[in-house]
């Protein structure tokens, strides 16, 4: 990690993992505990094929990104399809579940407008 003038560089391996069931996990890179003067959260998950997360809903809008792999996002009104490449605008409070149906990893990327993972 390297902080120059209000710019704070995170890696990967700065940040422990939080473990998720069939050995998917998630980083939370950019939360007040690595930056600490934030407004913002950043994170980087890893999905594996076949996982999928509990229901979850935030109190703050979500963003996320799909790096590579596909998957799908399970709604209360229905499935949205999510590949490579797509990005996804979560409003808040909305309930959904992330699950990888491919045969790949599903790397994302995502983002919280809140110091930490809501």
């Amino acid at each position: 990690m390297a902080t120059v003038r209000g710019v704070t560089v995170v890696g990967l391996g700065d940040v422990d993992p939080v473990p998720l069931p069939l050995d998917s996990w998630s980083r939370v890179l950019i939360s007040s505990t690595t930056v600490g003067d934030n407004q913002s959260c950043l994170g980087y998950s890893v999905f594996t094929p076949g996982m999928a997360t509990d229901d979850l809903s935030h109190e703050v809008e979500e963003l996320a990104y799909v790096v590579s792999g596909s998957g799908e996002l399970r709604l209360e009104d229905g499935v949205v399809a999510i590949t490579e490449g797509s990005a996804a605008f979560i409003a808040a409070e909305v309930w959904h579940t992330v699950a990888n149906t491919g045969d790949d990893d599903l790397v994302m990327v995502f983002a919280f407008t809140s110091s930490d993972y809501p």
